[in-house]
Formats: structure tokens, sequence, C-alpha cells
């Protein structure tokens, strides 16, 4: 059994999701969008990776995919998760650090 190779052109990085973020200047009302736009993007990133997941499983299934398919791309969705939930969890945190500031 060959392994074959795997194009970087398949792959979706988590780094694409940095790059959509990139640093605007304007009011503060149009960054929060931006920021909400950021984290809509990553949601979405995370769900088509999720359903990545549960095609090539079926595929591997009926015999159509390899493991190391299977086991890459439950990989990439694992740590596109794995950002998601950090992003968010720092959100809460700066959030609940401004809450506590005295006026």
């Amino acid at each position: 059994m060959m392994i074959q190779p795997i194009a970087l052109s398949q792959l979706q990085q988590p780094a694409s999701i940095a790059q959509k973020a990139a640093p605007a200047a304007g009011s503060p009302s149009e960054l929060s969008e931006s920021f909400a736009n950021v984290l809509k993007n990553a949601i979405d990133s995370a769900s088509a990776q999720e359903q990545a997941v549960h095609k090539v499983n079926n595929e591997y299934l009926i015999g159509q995919a390899d493991i190391s398919q299977v086991m890459i791309v439950s990989q990439q969705a694992q740590l596109t998760l794995q950002l998601v939930t950090q992003v968010r969890n720092k959100a809460v945190e700066a959030y609940q650090d401004i809450m506590r500031m005295q006026i």
C-alpha cells in the first residue's frame, strides 16, 4: 500500500482565519463588527471541517478513503476547534476584565 502525498492546497489551515483578521482603523462599532465577522468565519470554518470529517469517515466506511485521510482531516478539525475555543476563552476573559474595572 502506497502512501499518497498530500498537497498543501488540499489542507485548510487555521492561519487563513488570522489572515482574514487584518487590522483595521475605524470607529469602535466598525471594529466590533469586524471582530464579530472574524469569529463568525472561524466558527463557520470549524463547522465546515466537522462536516468534512463526517464525509471522509463515511467514505472510509465504504472503502473509498484511506485511514490516513480520516486521521488528517480529524486532526485538522480538532486543531480548528481548539483555536476557536481559545479565542472564545480569551474574549470572555477580556470581557470579565472590563467588567471588573472601576470607573
